[in-house]
């Protein structure tokens, strides 16, 4: 039976070491983080992650700032606005919630905000400074999923490790940030042929494809660590739905030396490091360096 991986845990943790190097920032540097979240709309799903942010960044000691917009909000409103946070020495870190109103082109509204303030790592200077190993704001979940990684397996140098899924929030930045721990990296997707034999070969095996409970034991390699990037609600047996990831958790706990669990694993690591990259971002701006 594989090890849990417990990502709600391990997220604690991290909050708690936050809020310690913040009171340090605001005591040797006079320095408290400031984070502004951007919602656009009224998605049910991202109003209640913006209010979690909100929350969780409070209580690390980090400044939230909220500006909801109503879902008629213009381009060039919310472009405004950025631009305006872009200039405010109290805003450290910026992210604006996605899904954007369809009307709204959301690549020019990410490329839009300064590069030292997007604490999600979707602009494309930190996508290439990712890409080619230069300090980067690294996207959060790939953030997450790796020190996860690091937390559970004592070296990941050498180890084999694919990654199911190439999209640019998951699959690629975590490529990358596995090529950066001398991993021997493949990225597997829906076009790849015979997908079950390439995740048999993983060490290291990131589910992030977005299809309910699509590798199951059957892929897994004996004592591999997996990790679940997947968030996919099911209908259940009751009548009722719930979560699932993308990976078949009873067949694959059975296999796995290792595994997160959805949910408790990937998901909470998300926020918390959003609130490490908006520290990050601060310490980075003011060119002192990080408190321990």
């Amino acid at each position: 039976m594989a090890v849990i991986i417990d990502g709600k845990k391990f997220a604690g943790e991290l909050r708690t070491k936050l809020a310690q190097q913040v009171r340090t920032l605001q005591e040797l540097h006079r320095l408290t983080p400031g984070l502004a979240v951007v919602l656009v709309g009224e998605d049910p799903a991202s109003q209640v992650y913006v209010r979690n942010k909100g929350t969780q960044a409070k209580e690390a000691g980090i400044r939230s700032f909220e500006h909801k917009l109503p879902p008629q909000t213009s381009q060039a409103e919310l472009l405004a606005l950025v631009a305006a946070l872009n200039a405010d020495p109290a805003v450290n870190g910026i992210l604006v919630q996605l899904p954007l109103p369809k009307h709204i082109d959301s690549k020019a509204v990410l490329n839009a905000i300064d590069p030292a303030k997007d604490v999600d790592g979707f602009h494309p200077l930190n996508v290439g400074a990712l890409a080619t190993g230069d300090e980067a704001m690294v996207p959060c979940t790939p953030l997450g999923c790796l020190l996860l990684l690091r937390h559970h397996v004592a070296s990941l140098s050498g180890l084999r490790a694919v990654i199911v899924g190439r999209s640019n929030i998951v699959g690629k930045p975590m490529a990358n940030l596995l090529l950066r721990e001398d991993c021997t990296v493949t990225i597997a997707h829906s076009r790849t042929r015979d997908l079950s034999e390439e995740c048999r070969r993983a060490d290291i095996l990131v589910a992030a494809v977005g299809r309910a409970e699509m590798v199951n034991g059957a892929w897994i390699k004996p004592g591999a660590t997996v990790i679940d990037v997947g968030i996919n609600r099911v209908a259940g047996g009751d009548g009722k739905s719930r979560l699932v990831g993308d990976v078949e958790f009873a067949t694959a706990s059975q296999v796995a030396g290792a595994i997160t669990p959805v949910p408790g694993g990937v998901g909470p690591m998300t926020i918390a490091c959003l609130l490490d990259n908006t520290v990050t971002a601060t310490c980075r701006q003011h060119e002192i360096q990080r408190p321990q």
